[in-house]
Formats: C-alpha cells, sequence, structure tokens
C-alpha cells in the first residue's frame, strides 16, 4: 500500500486494485526502460541525418565512412556534436569525405 500513495480514488486504498495497478505500472516501467533506448537513438539517428544531409551526404554513407576511417565515436556522441559543435561535427564531415 505505500508503493500506491498518490494514486487516485481506490487504486490506494483498497488493496487488490492497488496491487492490479502497481503490477501493470511495473510492466509498463520495465517495457518503456527498453523503449527509451530506441526513441533515443532514433533522435541521434535523426540528428545526424539532418547535419549530414546540410554537407551533401547521406546518413547511412557518412556512417559507413565513419566506420571505415576508424572514428570511434558512437551516435550519441555524433548527435551531440552535430547540435552543439556544428563546425567540429563539419570537420569530422570534412575529414570523411576527403
Amino acid at each position: 500500500m505505500k508503493a500506491a500513495r498518490g494514486f487516485f480514488g481506490a487504486r490506494s486504498k483498497v488493496y487488490t486494485v492497488a496491487k492490479n495497478t502497481l503490477e501493470k505500472g511495473w510492466q509498463y516501467a520495465f517495457r518503456d526502460r527498453k523503449f527509451k533506448k530506441r526513441t533515443y537513438r532514433r533522435l541521434w539517428i535523426a540528428r545526424i541525418n539532418a547535419a549530414t544531409r546540410m554537407e551533401g551526404l547521406s546518413y547511412s554513407r557518412f556512417i559507413h565512412a565513419v566506420s571505415q576511417k576508424g572514428i570511434a565515436l558512437n551516435r550519441k556522441a555524433l548527435a551531440d556534436l552535430a547540435l552543439n559543435h556544428p563546425t567540429t561535427f563539419k570537420a569530422i564531415i570534412d575529414n570523411v569525405k576527403g
């Protein structure tokens, strides 16, 4: 019942309802911890894709070239560079292109 504090109505007062609500909430929490990782990866890919297309390069060709050059930056780092440090990201693109 302690875990059901703050729930509305019977969900916090009646044991069986509270138990069912908590179990379902824990199921959602478990599922969404996995889903959050997928969501962030999609966001990073979209940001990298937008930045590379501005330089005339597609996302897939850029990622392939990055791996071929041996640049050890993951998508999270590349997306952060594309968003917050565009000059550094452009330098990486130039390195990959040339």
